[in-house]
């Protein structure tokens, strides 16, 4: 009797976890979307602290690093996500533009190469780096 009370208990507290967890993600999203990007912020590292692989959480984090332009932090959280989730077409893209801003068309073109591979919901996108890469091809031409 005593296990399958310490069974239900621990089940309990699993699933309370999981629900707080997701309320974290779910709240801090809806808060990114209205532009309430400190708020959201605590609240996407609250959801890594229970969750470390959250990908979507670094993702968004990643974000909120880009407008507020800490590159470091956009670019830390960007790779974690790349690592957690390696086909994540929106955290490649970015990682792109940070390579292109940085002058380091070799591993934009490497990327983009990677991205066209992968392409399902950000295909548009890779037009844009192409012809962001082509400008500069022309440019170290001349």
């Amino acid at each position: 009797m005593k296990l399958v009370l310490t069974i239900l208990i621990l089940l309990g507290i699993s699933f309370s976890s999981y629900s707080k967890e997701k309320n974290f993600f779910d709240e801090a999203k809806k808060l990114y979307e209205e532009e309430k990007f400190e708020e959201s912020k605590f609240l996407f590292q609250r959801n890594i602290v229970y969750n470390p692989k959250h990908a979507k959480s670094y993702l968004y984090l990643a974000k909120i690093y880009k407008k507020e332009e800490d590159n470091s932090e956009e670019e830390k959280n960007i790779n974690t996500t790349l690592l957690l989730e390696p086909r994540n077409e929106e955290a490649m893209y970015l990682l792109i533009e940070i390579e292109i801003d940085r002058s380091n068309f070799s591993k934009a073109e490497e990327l983009n190469n990677d991205l066209k591979k992968i392409c399902t919901t950000l295909c548009d996108k890779i037009s844009s780096i192409d012809s962001r890469l082509e400008e500069f091809e022309k440019k170290d031409a001349s």
